[in-house]
This record gives C-alpha cells, structure tokens and sequence, in this order.
C-alpha cells in the first residue's frame, strides 16, 4: 500500500503497445524515479515486464487515456495505425498532457497532422512528438529508440516536476 502510494507521486508515463519498442521502453524507464505503465489490448504481450512497470490489459486502450493523472506522458507504439492515432488524439485532447510522442515516420506524422485538421484540431499537431526520440539517428532497433525516448520523457518529466517544486 505505501508503495503504491509513492508511486501516485511520482511522474507518470502511459506507454501504449508492448511490442517490442514499447517493451524496451519499458524496461528502459522502469529504474527512473516515474511511475509506469504499459497497456495493450493483448494481454499475453504483457508477460515478463519489469516489476516497478504496471502492466494494463485494455480492450480499448484509448479509453485509460482518461483515467491518467495530471501531466502525465502518453507514448504511442502500438501494432496498429489506427489505434495510435485514437489513443494520440485522446492524449492530444488534455491539456494537461506534459508530453504526447508517437513512434514512427514523417509520413505518419502528416497522415496525423491531415486527421487532426479534419477534426479542426490541427494545432494539436504542433503537441505531438513524432518521431520519439528525435530525428539524430534513423537506427530502428528498439533498445536505441527506447534509450532515445526515455532520455526525452524523463528530461520532460522530471524537468516538469522540478519547476512545480517550491
């Protein structure tokens, strides 16, 4: 119970999708002082996470986006196009968000851009981190990306946190 407790404090980070770059991610974030979670909709890709990484099992995954915390960070990684841009445009509807990121290209970030602006929510697009981790390297193994943007969220975050201290 004091555990949890401890962990409502601390900075939270949603990572969506326990592929293989989400999983890295995981792992990567998992000894830094936040509060993670990896949610899919398939439960067996949940197996064998880091102990300090809460594992969720969510038919819709878009649907936690509600239930996080002020501030949190939303990475989006999931096995499918479609469910990243409904959980990133959730994430993108608080604006509390402290940091939205998706993985991916700059073709997937002008489809998104383009599915924003039929929504009338084009500025969201300019909230979006896309790809995660910067545009440095184009290495696509998922231990670098994840290195990469766990860099990113916990500068974020922690950055975040630091300035509300008094």
């Amino acid at each position: 119970k004091e555990a949890e407790h401890a962990r409502e404090t601390l900075p939270a980070v949603l990572i969506f999708g326990a592929g293989h770059a989400g999983r890295a991610l995981a792992a990567a974030l998992a000894p830094l002082p936040l509060a993670v979670t990896l949610i899919d909709s398939r439960p067996e890709t949940l197996a064998d996470i880091p102990e300090a990484v809460r594992c969720v099992a969510a038919a819709m995954p878009e649907a936690v986006v509600d239930d996080a915390p002020p501030h949190a960070a939303y990475v989006v990684m999931t096995h499918d196009h479609s469910l990243d841009f409904l959980v990133a445009a959730a994430a993108l509807a608080r604006p509390d968000a402290a940091y939205v990121g998706m993985i991916g290209s700059a073709t997937k970030r002008e489809r998104f851009r383009r599915h924003l602006a039929e929504e009338c929510r084009e500025s969201d697009a300019a909230r979006l981190t896309l790809p995660i981790g910067g545009a440095a390297l184009r290495d696509k193994r998922p231990e670098v990306i994840a290195a990469l943007a766990a860099a990113e969220i916990a500068t974020c975050l922690l950055k975040h946190q630091e300035e509300s201290l008094p």
